[in-house]
């Protein structure tokens, strides 16, 4: 077993303390969709060090834990580290998770993969870009940040997918039995959309167009949501928009698309 990583001397942490909210089994959806993804996969198994940063996990470290477990399927021998500006959230290292003080900096560690959900969302807009560069800049070569956000029982969940050049997707994913429409996953959105949910936004017209597609698949409801939400993917596909498929039977509803289908106007 590696020790815990050391990190450079980085000053203070970057950011703010954030409510603290978590809870076991919150951030099932997406740990499905990380383990799952090709590039995520590829990156973890190309990784010299496969280090991963689990940002801003609140003030009880279930989802640190239950993120290495599942991302343990994908390499064995994965290393998280938990970081909470709060050193009173500081939990108790297990083998192969560990737990600092940081922030945006990323306490001056260089992961392949970071995560960071809800942290963001209780920020202002006009913070967001800042601190997507902050996490970007200490990326190993080829690394991912994925930034989201979710409802408190984790049933809704949007994130954003990015390396260091950038965004490159954005995705949807609710539980297919507690939704009435995808446009009701709105309320979610991370901080760099949700206030860009109006017309003449990208992210809107998505929404809308989802929500006319899974109207006219109504008719498949017979046979469960799952069914009709693949209906409704393969009818916005038939539409001209560029929804990522999967081969895997999914137990969750989620749409993912290349992010300039929904980046801000501006």
């Amino acid at each position: 077993m590696k020790p815990a990583p050391s990190s450079r001397p980085v000053g203070a942490p970057v950011g703010s303390i954030t409510r603290g909210t978590t809870g076991v089994n919150r951030l099932r959806r997406s740990d499905r969709w990380l383990v799952h993804h090709p590039l995520v996969r590829q990156v973890l198994h190309d990784a010299s060090d496969p280090l991963v940063v689990d940002l801003g996990y609140g003030a009880r470290p279930f989802t640190t834990f239950e993120l290495a477990h599942r991302l343990r399927k994908v390499r064995h021998d994965v290393r998280v580290v938990g970081l909470e500006i709060d050193p009173a959230r500081i939990a108790e290292s297990e083998p192969g998770v560990s737990f600092m003080r940081g922030g945006f900096e990323l306490a001056g560690l260089n992961p392949v993969l970071v995560r960071t959900f809800n942290v963001l969302r209780q920020y202002p807009e006009d913070a967001v870009s800042a601190a997507w560069r902050r996490m970007q800049d200490q990326l190993a070569p080829g690394g991912l940040i994925i930034e989201g956000t979710c409802d408190e029982l984790g049933r809704r969940c949007a994130w954003i997918l990015l390396d260091k050049t950038g965004p490159l997707t954005f995705t949807l994913a609710w539980d297919p039995f507690t939704t009435e429409r995808p446009s009701d996953i709105a309320e979610r959105l991370p901080k760099a959309l949700i206030h860009r949910n109006v017309p003449g936004e990208r992210i809107h017209d998505l929404l809308q167009s989802a929500d006319r597609a899974w109207a006219t698949c109504a008719p498949v409801s017979t046979f469960g949501p799952r069914a009709r939400w693949r209906a409704t993917l393969d009818l916005l596909a038939e539409t001209g928009i560029p929804v990522q498929r999967y081969r895997r039977r999914m137990r969750d509803c989620v749409l993912t698309i290349n992010w300039e289908w929904v980046a801000p106007a501006d």
